[in-house]
């Protein structure tokens, strides 16, 4: 669809979309690219056309390319370990959500009506569009020039987060490798107590509940019932560990 085959109205929608980037730019951008990547499968399905699937698998592959680059030139001092964990959360469902929600995706994605109320899969829908979105400013270019400025800076915010965290973000991995150090090689039982959506998780080790989550997926809530157990144990056994 070429920019003159766009309503006037989706124009307009996708030039305020594109205005929150504050692209150097902006008159590079392909704007039947990005109508594109905002275009959920589930309503070329039920439409028919094109959808973003495509967009959002060269999306994934340049922010992990540009994830990896950006930890390597950050700090010469990380392991190969290290990056791959702390890569491993900036490119997450969780924190490509957190960056679609901050620059108001949501309000700009077509959906069908099989996706459109639909909680459960919210966060899987944003993170693709995000990674669609990144795919269409490079098909763009057929660069990362549109890219980089805008993008380095939210990777380097959430790098700090990561960093400062001793998880590194992976509160499940974390809360294992705490339960086994302090119970002889015992690992965190994860009750499901609420089927939702939302999902409700409890986290029980040593015979002991030490702390429940809720989220939008079963890996989400997991992850924040691990969270507060790790936090929960750390203080409990805080002489122990030391």
């Amino acid at each position: 669809m070429a920019e003159s085959a766009l309503t006037p109205l989706r124009l307009a929608q996708l030039r305020r979309f594109a205005a929150r980037f504050a692209l150097r730019e902006p008159e590079a951008l392909s704007w039947e690219l990005l109508h594109r990547a905002l275009i959920h499968p589930s309503w070329s399905a039920q439409e028919g056309g094109e959808d973003n699937d495509r967009l959002e698998f060269l999306g994934d592959e340049i922010l992990r390319l540009l994830a990896a680059e950006f930890l390597y030139r950050a700090d010469p001092e990380l392991t190969v370990g290290e990056m791959t964990a702390v890569r491993s959360v900036l490119v997450s469902d969780v924190a490509l959500t957190g960056l679609a929600e901050s620059y108001g995706l949501e309000e700009f994605l077509v959906v069908g009506r099989s996706a459109s109320g639909d909680e459960r899969g919210r966060i899987t829908r944003l993170a693709d569009g995000f990674e669609a979105v990144i795919g269409a400013m490079y098909l763009s270019t057929g660069d990362l020039g549109l890219i980089r400025p805008w993008l380095l800076p939210q990777l380097a915010r959430l790098a700090a987060a990561v960093m400062a965290d001793p998880t590194r973000g992976n509160h499940k991995s974390a809360l294992q490798e705490l339960t086994q150090k302090l119970a002889a090689g015992e690992l965190p039982e994860y009750r499901l107590v609420d089927p939702g959506p939302p999902f409700r998780y409890e986290v029980w080790a040593m015979g002991r509940l030490w702390g429940s989550g809720e989220g939008a997926s079963k890996k989400l809530a997991q992850q924040r019932a691990a969270r507060g157990a790790y936090a929960a144990l750390r203080s409990a056994f805080d002489t122990a560990l030391q």
